[in-house]
């Protein structure tokens, strides 16, 4: 809208509008012309008569409630538009939807602008799905005297053949290492040892590809990770993966040395490699327990139970046994006989035969509680994993399990996740980016409860370095809001939200500003994301390849800017197209460019260790007999976090 239109319809000078714009919040440039239209329907709602034509002429803008997810057709018939004319604008925005199919909120909200609406939310009725952060917020809601003890939650992990499935076997006191053969039944993904009157419930999932699954959509039910490091050889790959994972989620770790009654087995150097990746442990001044064992010969398990229930009794976990029940789903299957069957951890609460519950997609009656022999259960307390039946259908690895009064509200959950999983929403979310010249990233952070703002927030602390300041500038629970638009716009912010709705106002308003607004509902893509972008706002770093090393023979000719040597290869190649430094008693003399290179008299582009060569060389510096040419090769590498 113009500036000057504006000031004539609130009856005050140009000068005066900037100052009352300043007033609410707004900055209007002194040289700008024209003003957000937004923004001009803010000042005139809150100094003069509230104009409903400022985007649309004299048109009398539309405005249109918008249910969590609609049918495109039903879409169309609300919008009292043709249905083709709808669907080409959902194609436009990269939704490939058909007549039948449906649309989630915030996609439909931005086609209904796009066509000249005003949205605004129809409340739902239907129950939240637990994510992310609930079982924070249950555990916050209950009252200390509630508060019970509770296992600790073991998962074993390290790198492959360093004995994890040994150890586990050892500890279970069965053949799994052999074939499942023996005392087990059932395989249910965890299992309760008892230890000085004490239980300890051990995940042996690690290697499953359901653990993967559960850790990529954020799930985290692990209290103590032990990592298992063979003594006889050391800091793996998969070893410093485990470091990462117990360092990104801020989980306590225990290492148990592995193998150490192998004569190779060499426990100093264990522990110095551990230190080089920041692990100290506490014989060399860390904090870090490490208990040396051999599962083979069953030397040391004993130390390493007792070490994990001191480290439980550290970090005090404790639950509500009587509380609200939730829990994390670790394996799911369809068993014969049984339907669908999971695998839950109860984190809070007790799980009886026949409670109601919803699972992700999942809903249902408890029809039966097995332990891991395959014992049946009438309940499984908090830290207790069991096997459950009576699903409507399998749940994912990671999903949250609660129980609900009815069945009607645990099908309502369901069926909001089902529909979620199946909606069409806008493909691909913008790259998030930062300040590149000042190297900066500005966040503000919105999430669905107090527990997700705080794991990510958490996460987010663990990408700080020395060359890129990352900022979370606001922070908060709840929708994305046009004041958040207004300060990402005015502060180069990204607006980054987690399992939260945007304003459909805010989606607009983010358009006009040219603010990135992304939502999630995977922590891990979120923070892969926020990653990236600070990755790519480093410095490249020119990374050097030594190819082979020449001494200089003979000197056939000499002049201005260039000279022709003979030499001998003596260690990797010397290539044409490399660069050259020039190297004398070990002091580098300067950089060298070979023109031509030759062997017997013919034009050769390597030459290999042990064999001579003629070479033309550009080089500013005089080479003398006895000098070394180091023939090397640069890249430009991307520094990491």
């Amino acid at each position: 809208m113009n500036l000057s239109s504006l000031s004539s319809q609130l009856n005050m000078s140009i000068q005066d509008v900037r100052l009352k714009a300043k007033e609410k919040g707004y900055f209007i440039s002194p040289k700008a012309n024209k003003v957000d239209n937004y923004v001009a329907r803010k000042l005139l709602e809150a100094f003069g008569t509230p104009v409903k034509t400022v985007a649309a002429g004299t048109q009398e803008v539309k405005k249109v409630k918008l249910p969590s997810f609609i049918k495109v057709r039903d879409f169309a018939l609300l919008l009292k538009l043709p249905v083709t004319k709808v669907i080409t604008v959902l194609i436009n925005n990269g939704v490939m939807a058909s007549i039948n199919e449906e649309v989630d909120f915030d996609t439909a909200s931005i086609v209904a602008q796009e066509l000249g609406f005003e949205v605004e939310t129809e409340a739902d009725q239907t129950v939240a799905e637990y994510g992310l952060g609930f079982l924070h917020e249950v555990l916050k809601a209950e009252k200390e005297e509630n508060l019970k003890s509770r296992p600790p939650i073991v998962a074993i992990m390290g790198h492959v053949d360093h004995g994890k499935t040994t150890l586990l076997d050892t500890i279970r006191k069965t053949k799994v290492a052999e074939g499942e053969s023996g005392g087990i039944t059932q395989h249910i993904g965890a299992y309760k040892v008892k230890k000085n009157d004490k239980w300890i419930t051990f995940l042996d999932t690690p290697g499953h590809e359901a653990f993967s699954e559960m850790r990529s959509r954020g799930a985290n039910v692990t209290d103590i990770i032990v990592l298992v490091v063979a003594a006889d050889d050391g800091v793996r790959p998969q070893t410093l993966e485990v470091i990462n994972r117990a360092k990104f989620t801020n989980t306590p770790m225990i290492v148990a040395i592995n193998k150490v009654d192998k004569p190779e087995a060499n426990i100093i150097k264990v522990k110095q490699e551990l230190a080089g990746q920041g692990v100290l442990t506490e014989e060399w001044g860390g904090k870090v327990i490490a208990c040396e064992i051999s599962a083979k010969q069953n030397i040391g398990i004993d130390n390493l139970l007792e070490m994990i229930l001191l480290t439980a009794e550290v970090e005090n976990l404790r639950a509500n046994p009587h509380g609200k029940t939730i829990g994390t789903i670790i394996e799911s299957r369809v068993s014969q006989g049984k339907g669908a069957t999971a695998t839950v951890i109860v984190q809070n609460g007790t799980l009886k035969v026949g409670d109601i519950i919803a699972a992700g997609a999942a809903f249902g009656r408890i029809r039966s509680l097995e332990d891991e022999t395959g014992r049946k259960l009438k309940e499984a307390t908090p830290s207790t994993a069991a096997q459950i039946s009576g699903l409507s259908e399998v749940p994912q690895a990671g999903d949250i399990l609660q129980t609900t009064e009815t069945l009607d509200q645990a099908k309502t959950i369901a069926v909001l996740v089902q529909r979620k999983n199946h909606s069409h929403k806008l493909s691909g979310k913008q790259a998030i980016v930062g300040d590149l010249e000042n190297k900066t990233l500005n966040l503000i952070l919105k999430t669905d409860v107090a527990g997700s703002l705080e794991a990510i927030k958490q996460s987010i602390a663990k990408l700080k370095n020395d060359e890129v300041k990352i900022s979370i500038l606001h922070e908060g629970v709840g929708e994305i809001n046009e004041s958040d638009v207004l300060l990402a716009g005015s502060s180069k912010a990204v607006i980054i939200g987690f399992r939260t709705k945007v304003n459909s106002k805010a989606i607009n308003l983010a358009k006009q500003k040219k603010v990135i607004v992304d939502s999630y509902d995977v922590i891990y893509e979120l923070l892969e994301d926020i990653t990236s972008a600070v990755i790519k706002m480093f410095t490249p770093e020119l990374e050097k390849f030594i190819l082979g090393k020449a001494k200089v023979l003979a000197i056939f000719m000499t002049e201005k800017g260039q000279m022709i040597i003979g030499g001998r290869v003596e260690e990797g190649e010397v290539k044409k197209n490399s660069h050259i430094t020039v190297w004398r008693e070990a002091v580098d003399l300067g950089r060298a460019e070979i023109a031509e290179l030759q062997q017997s008299k013919v034009m050769a582009k390597s030459i290999n260790a042990g064999e001579e060569f003629g070479m033309k060389i550009k080089t500013p510096v005089k080479i003398l007999v006895g000098d070394v040419l180091e023939s090397f090769d640069e890249k430009i590498k991307q520094k990491t976090l």
